[in-house]
């Protein structure tokens, strides 16, 4: 049997992709339901609880890519792109400001891309590579 193990910048993506697709999908919901009930602008606790479960999974993929990454700046635009993008997420939640999707869009997007520069050219092959510890 042979188990893959997956790397946490290939999760990473795997979770920010998943994370557009589900904002994408939101719209396509509500008016597939509105066919059946009257039209609510509740987003029920499921759907919306799926925004902070792939925040969780982007976290881990962000905390072991920030270990294993070799470039200083690769880290600290890791870590500023998923607090921007857990900014958008628990604000849509909670309705504080009002937020063109555009800009949760963005962060998604500039993580997933930072995911795959991290492990196109700064990720440690093995425990003997040079990481610049801060």
């Amino acid at each position: 049997m042979n188990i893959k193990v997956i790397s946490s910048d290939h999760l990473g993506i795997y979770a920010n992709v998943a994370c557009m697709l589900h904002c994408l999908a939101t719209p396509f919901l509500f008016i597939s339901q509105s066919e059946f009930s009257t039209l609510s602008h509740e987003i029920p606790f499921f759907w919306q609880s799926i925004n902070y479960l792939l925040l969780i999974i982007s976290f881990a993929a962000i905390f072991r890519s920030v270990q294993n990454s070799t470039n200083l700046y690769i880290k600290i635009f890791l870590i500023t792109a998923w607090f921007f993008l857990s900014f958008f997420i628990i604000n849509e939640g909670l309705e504080a400001y009002h937020i063109p999707e555009l800009f949760t869009y963005s962060a998604a997007i500039t993580l997933s891309a930072l995911h795959i520069y991290n492990l196109k050219y700064c990720t440690c092959k093995d425990d003997e590579c040079c990481v610049h510890k801060v």
